[in-house]
């Protein structure tokens, strides 16, 4: 299987976006590939989702449901550091999650070790 990156920087109010790029991740997931994703930018707003129905993507699903399955089965995060602060966020955003907030060099390494980048 291969080893991907999904990149997911769009938040909330780009609700299509968002719900696709983890649902696009837990369908790697799935299919057995190894898996990295990291949230920057609006996408850190996504791990504050708190319940159903609050983004929901046309025919890709609700964001909460995507959390609970990374939640599930461990997958593990990164989170911009820099990105969560500038947001007002600290550590509880990453309380439940498998996550670690990252900077800049970790993306540019997840990147260069990964078979497959997909952005959202």
């Amino acid at each position: 299987m291969s080893k991907l990156l999904i990149h997911i920087h769009s938040g909330p109010d780009l609700k299509n976006k968002a719900t696709l790029g983890m649902l696009v991740a837990i369908t790697a997931h799935k299919k057995g590939n190894q898996l990295n994703i990291f949230l920057a930018a609006d996408g850190t707003h996504l791990l504050n989702t708190k319940n159903e129905g609050e983004v929901v993507g046309q025919g890709t699903g609700d964001l909460k449901n995507h959390l609970d399955y990374l939640k599930e089965n461990n997958i593990k995060l990164y989170v911009s550091g820099m990105s969560a602060k500038a947001r007002g966020y600290d550590e509880s955003l990453l309380n439940g999650f498998n996550a670690e907030f990252a900077m800049p060099d970790k993306l540019l390494d997840l990147s260069t070790e990964s078979d497959t980048v997909l952005c959202y």
